[in-house]
């Protein structure tokens, strides 16, 4: 990510539009800039989410990591505790991976939260609109988030464009069919698991539509190596080695003994990063494979995982399959133009955007995989038209729902859906492999 980029994204004042709405209302939306203020606004955060009240260390701890992020917070004056916001958003220029393997800036979106007692006042609107606002001003294409709540986010032209599978393993049914054993598995320390994993999701993240940047925080929150880290010993850290000893995968789970019959004990796997098929095969079998187990969980995942075609019984494996990342196309041409297509063909692209942030038609022409983005405003074209909300373009961006499918579900309108939807597909589903 462009280092003056992310920084000119930190430094820009709240958007002036939602500003007066909520002054409007007596409400004051400014940046969270001191360390007191980003303390007041974690604990706002943590109380939005359900979590629990944190203590100093926790909040010591996640403002030392959170200075990537900007903070922007609502506040009555009203309250009595006027230095906590009521309403809060956070956001972050990272980098996605979209289909052929382009990355593209993007504005990731997160810590969005309204106390109950400031409810229905068009808070969540201020703030998500000042997002977008922010990411136009910036040139940012598009925007994106994972959601709590997935109604919210779609009268803001957020989509669920990359699905999370997660899985449940009865180890003694499923049984392995996939690669025989090559290189080697070890246990490593979480530290060291801290060291090697992102470099490892770097090479990953980059060949999977709907990845993003990890930022350097989360990772000591994966590992459990921040300080504050509850039962960090929980947690145990595998790699594998190729034959000729390079690290190319890696692993975090953790145990939870059944004391009614240990051999029904279960494994948590929170993360697996595997650079090769090799190494993908070698740590599911050993995840799989570990005495004691009865049940290997796992969340996540993609939706097309070849763990499906390694395991004998496939029934061993219940999969449950939802919403995970949302992402919002911005800047339509831009987008378009950075993805890689199926063939060749053209599509006029009629989208409305009830925001009028990226309202317009573009003739999207394809050769050999390679897009290329007109604005032809209301000239004719020889094309079929594709008639469509910037929530179901965004919903197609990535690959992760078909053209045909979103016709037949009444979502778009399209003159060929049979012509049209094979440019859109991609080899690999989309997938993000954590919640951020």
């Amino acid at each position: 990510m462009d280092a003056s980029a992310a920084a000119a994204h930190l430094a820009r004042d709240v958007d002036p539009i939602s500003r007066e709405r909520l002054e409007a209302q007596g409400l004051e939306m400014r940046l969270v800039t001191g360390d007191a203020d980003r303390e007041d606004f974690i604990q706002v955060v943590a109380r939005g989410f359900l979590d629990p009240e944190l203590t100093d260390e926790q909040v010591r701890e996640t403002r030392a990591r959170g200075d990537y992020r900007r903070m922007t917070g609502v506040y009555d004056p009203q309250t009595p505790t006027r230095s906590a916001p009521v309403a809060t958003s956070a956001s972050w220029l990272s980098e996605l991976t979209v289909p052929g393997g382009g990355v593209l800036p993007g504005s990731a979106v997160s810590a969005v939260s309204v106390a109950p007692t400031h409810r229905r006042r068009g808070i969540a609107r201020a703030l998500l609109e000042a997002e977008l606002r922010s990411a136009v001003a910036g040139g940012v294409p598009l925007a994106m988030l994972t959601v709590s709540e997935a109604t919210l986010y779609g009268r803001y032209g957020f989509a669920p464009a990359a699905p999370a599978a997660t899985w449940v393993i009865d180890t003694k049914r499923a049984g392995w069919r996939g690669p025989g054993r090559s290189g080697r598995v070890d246990f490593i320390s979480r530290e060291t698991w801290r060291e090697i994993a992102p470099g490892l999701h770097e090479e990953v993240r980059l060949r999977s539509a709907g990845e993003l940047e990890i930022p350097a925080g989360h990772w000591d929150s994966f590992a459990g190596t921040r300080p504050d880290a509850k039962d960090p010993g929980k947690r145990r850290a595998i790699q594998w080695r190729d034959d000729a000893g390079a690290v190319r995968g890696a692993a975090l789970y953790t145990v939870t003994e059944n004391s009614d019959d240990w051999t029904k004990s279960r494994v948590d796997v929170s993360s697996l990063i595997a650079v090769t098929p090799a190494a993908y095969a070698a740590l599911w079998r050993f995840l799989l494979e570990l005495d004691l187990i009865g049940e290997v969980h796992a969340g996540e995942l993609a939706v097309d995982e070849p763990l499906w075609w390694m395991i004998a019984d496939q029934r061993a494996a219940t999969i449950t399959v939802r919403d995970h990342q949302y992402v919002r196309i911005i800047d339509v041409p831009r987008a378009l133009e950075a993805r890689t297509y199926t063939g060749s063909g053209d599509v006029l692209l009629d989208v409305e955007d009830s925001l009028g942030l990226s309202t317009g038609r573009w003739q999207l022409r394809v050769v050999d995989g390679i897009g290329t983005v007109e604005d032809v405003g209301d000239s004719a074209s020889a094309a079929p038209v594709m008639r469509l909300g910037i929530e179901e373009l965004s919903a197609i961006y990535l690959g992760g729902v078909s053209v045909t499918t979103l016709a037949a579900a009444g979502r778009l309108a399209v003159d060929d859906a049979d012509l049209v939807a094979p440019l859109f597909l991609t080899p690999r589903a989309p997938r993000l492999s954590f919640w951020y």
